[in-house]
């Protein structure tokens, strides 16, 4: 067989005119050509030497087919050229340019504008335990987040991260106090999807530890960020909220810009959109995490980077991120 391709494919690569491609083409394709009379013979071989030559035969076959296709192509070009129907000075086909998603534009800003604060930028794995997503961030066995409900579980007690909060006691482990990190990635949750909600979305958790933090440090950092992503100052709501792994915890809402603050489906016609959740971190969390909680104090953030960008660029559907759909993306 391989001799066979050897030989077609000399002949293919000379010929000059369709014509001669056709001849070929016959001589080894055709009713009564050298590849089909192979065929009609592999019917008198034993099962396993008609399965090997087969597939020889089939891939022989292939291969002369797609040359016979390029060389057609081949020939047909080159007779517009010799008969001036082709000018070769014209500019060619241009390749498309791609376009960066949204969620990674936005990511990749406010990685550097942590970076430029003195913050690690760490990344953590998207399958963890149920130690690391839950027991060692205080939130108990009977907690309704580990339902499987609210949970995609795997095997062997693996799960799929909830939140990028479990990056908190990593890195307690891993930097020496005091310390400024934020950890970004993908987060997955089962739940019904919305305007707003999405199961598969993007957070950047952020964790400071140090001697002595306070909600003043938090604010500050927060409105440092809202300000450099949006360029301006952002209308934002600070009001209570209990997270686990913070004490005390708090919600912090931004305006939102999709209809400026009058109300819609995605703020639920409130006028603001949760856009994080926050506090000073609880002391099991600094003891998880290897710290001497009455040495060592800190504050925590979760951001809902999908929102950010939702708001951003006034996207009206948290599901056109994931869409697929190429009209969306080019947009940016």
């Amino acid at each position: 067989m391989e001799e066979i391709e050897r030989v077609a494919l000399e002949e293919i690569e000379k010929a000059k005119t369709p014509e001669e491609l056709r001849h070929i083409e016959v001589k080894y394709l055709g009713k009564k050509g050298i590849i089909t009379e192979q065929l009609k013979g592999l019917g008198t071989l034993e099962p396993e030497k008609r399965r090997e030559k087969g597939m020889a035969l089939n891939r022989a076959k292939q291969v002369i087919l797609e040359a016979i296709k390029r060389q057609s192509k081949r020939i047909v070009e080159l007779q517009a050229l010799s008969e001036g129907r082709i000018d070769p000075t014209l500019p060619g086909i241009t390749p498309q340019v791609g376009h960066i998603h949204p969620l990674s534009q936005v990511l990749e800003e406010v990685i550097e504008i942590f970076y430029s604060l003195g913050y690690y930028v760490m990344d953590f794995y998207e399958v963890e335990t149920e130690y690391y997503n839950f027991e060692a961030l205080n939130i108990p066995k009977d907690h309704p987040a580990r339902d499987l409900q609210d949970t995609f579980y795997l095997e062997d007690g693996f799960l799929l991260r909830t939140h990028t909060s479990a990056g908190q006691i990593r890195a307690m482990r891993l930097l020496p106090p005091p310390f400024r990190a934020v950890f970004p990635g993908k987060v997955f949750r089962f739940e019904a999807t919305d305007a707003s909600h999405e199961h598969t979305f993007h957070q950047l958790e952020g964790l400071m530890i140090d001697r002595h933090v306070s909600v003043a440090h938090l604010l500050s950092a927060m409105m440092t960020l809202l300000t450099a992503i949006f360029g301006k100052d952002v209308g934002v709501r600070l009001r209570p909220g209990y997270f686990p792994f913070v004490e005390p915890g708090f919600e912090l809402d931004i305006s939102c810009s999709v209809c400026e603050g009058k109300g819609c489906s995605v703020c639920k016609h409130s006028g603001y959109v949760e856009f994080l959740g926050c506090g000073l971190v609880h002391p099991n969390v600094i003891r998880a995490g290897g710290l001497d909680p009455k040495e060592w104090e800190g504050w925590a953030f979760g951001i809902g980077l999908s929102r950010l960008v939702m708001m951003r660029y006034k996207v009206s559907d948290i599901r056109w991120l994931f869409s697929g759909d190429l009209r969306f993306v080019r947009q940016f």
